[in-house]
């Protein structure tokens, strides 16, 4: 008896060993089963947001579009305004807007496909400088036995060809039932948005849930309108700051070079590079060197680099400001899902996953070690 006591004990006194407590935990078959399943349902929906989009697409748009637009109607309520025609006033004054900028832009487009047979000619005349380096490549393309097709002569640089610009473009493009789904959708949606809330608030019976999914809902309308608010101002500085840099270079049309600017600004990272590749290509074109005709495209550059580092990060806070691996990867899925209006769907997609994560898996606050 008074043995077994020791050994009690020694056993209670004796420290356990430091290597079984630093043990990681074994993954349980539970955990791997309940991984593969949330695999599979995530691959599930994204099937079914691929094959129904011109369904869930327009859906979706208004949505994130009227969750944006909710703070005008609840502005001008305050006025005595009703919901439904301040509903139909804002969606009504948005595309009045929008409009007008793509007139802006759609007028020099129809100018320069009428002149696209003039095109070639211009461009063998400034790239002349290089028909020595074009020689050379195709010496070393006769070395490997690539001879110059026929028509070609050696100094002959091919163009690409583009005929997968009209299909692609049909593929992407909304059709009419799309467009007024998407409208009839935005209207009701912002004018019964209220009782949407209140209604989906009482869906839960406790009072902590239907307070954690008041403070989401209000969370997400109050980071939608400030993104939309915010960005439609810096992207209308970047615009007349390159109108002034096109008329300043005499860019044809400045004005709607700023406007195509400002649209595409809406467009994280590829809008810039795309309105980059189209000042470069207008300035070589029309520019009479082409030194001159760089000069447009480096001030773009100059001012969408201090807009992207310096001025969008300040304005928008670090509260909202998004990481760039994690704004690339959903700019990639969503233009993969849904073509051009998933690219602009993603940063505030982004958001709204963001601010679900930040209520329903809070950050304990813990000390970790530096890494």
């Amino acid at each position: 008896m008074s043995e077994a006591r020791e050994l009690n004990l020694h056993t209670a006194s004796t420290p356990l060993d430091a290597s079984r407590l630093e043990r990681p935990p074994i993954i349980q078959r539970t955990e791997i089963v309940t991984f593969c399943l949330i695999g599979l349902l995530l691959i599930s929906i994204t099937a079914v947001l691929y094959v129904g989009r011109a369904f869930f697409l327009p859906i979706v748009t208004a949505v994130i579009v009227g969750t944006m637009l909710s703070p005008a109607a609840k502005f001008l309520e305050r006025y005595r305004i009703p919901r439904s025609a301040s509903a139909v006033a804002i969606v009504t004054a948005t595309f009045a807007g929008l409009a007008f900028m793509i007139g802006l832009i759609s007028a020099p487009v129809m100018e320069w496909t009428t002149r696209l047979p003039e095109i070639g000619p211009r461009l063998k005349d400034k790239f002349h400088v290089f028909d020595r380096p074009i020689a050379l490549w195709h010496q070393l393309q006769g070395m490997f036995g690539a001879a110059p097709g026929p028509g070609e002569t050696s100094l002959s640089l091919p163009l690409p060809k583009v005929e997968w610009v009209q299909p692609t473009f049909e593929f992407l493009s909304p059709t009419f039932t799309e467009i007024l789904l998407f409208f009839a959708v935005l209207v009701l949606f912002i004018a019964s948005w209220p009782s949407l809330r209140r209604a989906l608030v009482l869906t839960f019976g406790d009072h902590e849930s239907r307070l954690r999914t008041l403070r989401i809902l209000n969370a997400i309308e109050t980071h939608l309108g400030n993104y939309l608010l915010t960005v439609t101002l810096i992207n209308m500085g970047v615009g007349i700051a390159t109108g002034v840099i096109c008329a300043f270079t005499h860019m044809p049309n400045p004005a709607g070079l700023g406007a195509l600017a400002a649209i595409l600004n809406f467009i994280p990272i590829i809008g810039p590079i795309v309105m980059f590749v189209v000042l470069l290509a207008v300035g070589i074109i029309t520019a009479a060197t082409l030194g001159a005709g760089l000069i447009a495209a480096a001030g773009f550059a100059i001012v969408a680099f201090i807009e992207g580092h310096f001025i969008t990060p300040t304005i928008i806070g670090r509260r909202l400001a998004l990481n760039a691996l994690a704004v690339f990867i959903a700019l990639a899925f969503w233009t993969w899902l849904w073509g051009p209006m998933g690219t602009f769907l993603s940063s505030p997609l982004l958001i709204v996953g963001l601010v679900l994560k930040e209520h329903l898996m809070p950050v304990k606050d813990t000390q970790l070690p530096e890494i």
